[in-house]
Formats: C-alpha cells, structure tokens, sequence
C-alpha cells in the first residue's frame, strides 16, 4: 500500500514536476491577489496569450524562448495600457483586440516554421518533460518576482485600491503600473513550460480569488493564496499520475473546485450571521 502512494515519487520525470509546481507556486499564487484585486484578470489572460509570437521569433532568431516570450508580453501590456489611455475604447476591449491579434500572428509563425517544438507544449504546458535548466530559469524568475512582491506588496496594494491617493502619497505611480506589468508577464515566462499559456491564467486568478473570498486582510491573503495554490499543484501533480491525465489540466480542475466550495463556504457563512443579527434584533 505504501509502496503504491509513494510510486510518483520514484520516477526523476514526477519529481522534476512536483520541484516546478513548488517552485511556480509562489509567484502566481502572491500576483493573483494583486490582479484579483485590481481587476486585472483580462490582463493576465492577454498577456498569456500573446507571449506566443514572441516565443516563435525567438526560435526563429535561435535566442532563448523566455526572451521572445518575455518581450512579447510587455509589448503586449504596454501596447493594450497606450491604446486604452489615449482612445474611447475601453481597456477590456482593447485587451481582446490585442491578445487575439498576437495570438493570431503567433499561430501564423508557427505554421509558416518546421520544427520540433510541439504546439500543444507551449500552450498547455508539458511539465512531465521539465529539465534541469527549466527548473532554474523558473527558480530564478520566482525569486526575483516573489522578493518584489513581498517587499512592495503595501505600495501595490495602496496602488490598486486608489492610484490617486497612492500619487498624492508620494509613489511613483507609473513605476508600480509597470512594474506590476513587468511582474506579469515575467510571471508566465516562469509558467511556460509548467502549464503552458492557457492554462497559466488560471493559475493567475483562482488562488487569489479563493484567498479573497475566505479571509479578509490581505497579509492573510497572499498567506492563503500561496498555501492553496502550492497545495493544488502538488495535488494535481500527483493524481495526475494515477488518472493517467496531464498534470496542469488536473491542477486548473483542483482550483475550480476549491474555488466552488470557497464560494459555497463564504455564502453559507454570510446566511449564518444574517440569521445571527436576526435572531439579536428579535
């Protein structure tokens, strides 16, 4: 019995895939509650989908994908923040023009290019295949982006509640705005080849989301966002192994469900203490 529950961890190809859901872990579970809060989940399903031209050129110019990949997300962030500052469209709709062109033209590169790279690996991810210099680009991305976020997080969060208060404190507004885009899409180079573009979103929203409806103050929430997601990972991974299925898929359905039952706590609650006043006022 023993034997069976410890099998994933026997083989070098799973336990590889459980370091990069650790490692990955944190940085997209601590800017999910920045983007949760800002409402800038459009932001982080744009940016994921248009890192994929990116990654095609820089195959093309043979330099590394994270530089491709990396460049074409603050294009993108940096194009969809100009438009939507100077133009009646609203930034929701700029995003959808902006991520569906460059994912457009990302697929018209890769059609147009032979190789070996296998489409459905960037966008879903293969982290049964992660290797040794996966797991350092993502550890190293991590640090750099979990050290930011910890360290600024009351700027940011003063920032997404109120930029003009924020400016009127003294902070450098424009640095945060950027900064935080900088985070972003360094954010998804990291969950390249963990769960590919697609599925990173998910991985961008659902832990900050589910830390949001359960607690109230914020250092709770990157505190349960990063438990929860870490937790979901390591989870998925592992089940993965037994339903035969791919591990970041099983994750985004590990967070879906967690996110329903988030959900169905919080209203369960809020009926409790109604009915708790309503019993006092009686």
């Amino acid at each position: 019995m023993i034997e069976t529950l410890i099998l994933p961890f026997q083989f070098p190809f799973m336990q590889n895939a459980f370091l990069i859901a650790v490692i990955v872990a944190v940085p997209t579970a601590l800017l999910s509650c920045f983007l949760v809060l800002k409402g800038w989940a459009l932001m982080g399903d744009a940016v994921s989908h248009a890192i994929l031209p990116g990654v095609v050129l820089a195959y093309i110019l043979g330099i590394p994908l994270i530089i491709g990949a990396f460049a074409a997300g603050m294009f993108t962030a940096v194009s969809t923040g100009y438009l939507s500052q100077n133009s009646r469209i609203k930034q929701d709709t700029v995003m959808g023009i902006v991520f569906s062109g460059m994912f457009g033209l990302g697929i018209v590169l890769y059609v147009s290019i032979h190789t070996n790279i296998h489409l459905d690996h960037i966008l879903f991810g293969n982290m049964l295949g992660v290797g040794t210099d996966d797991l350092w680009t993502a550890g190293l991305i991590s640090l750099v982006v979990s050290a930011a976020l910890l360290l600024k997080w009351k700027d940011l969060l003063l920032h997404a509640f109120d930029p003009a208060q924020a400016k009127a404190s003294g902070l450098r507004v424009g640095l945060l705005h950027y900064g935080l885009l900088s985070i972003l899409s360094l954010t998804i180079v990291a969950t390249l080849t963990a769960t590919g573009l697609i599925l990173a979103v998910g991985l961008l929203i659902a832990p900050g989301a589910i830390a949001f409806l359960l607690v109230r103050s914020f250092a709770r929430m990157l505190a349960v966002a990063v438990l929860v997601c870490m937790s979901a990972m390591l989870a998925g991974v592992y089940l993965s192994f037994y339903l035969d299925s791919a591990p970041a898929p099983t994750i985004i359905l590990i967070l879906t469900s967690l996110f329903v039952m988030a959900l169905v706590f919080r209203r369960l609650s809020v009926a409790r203490s109604e009915r708790a006043l309503g019993a006092v006022a009686d």
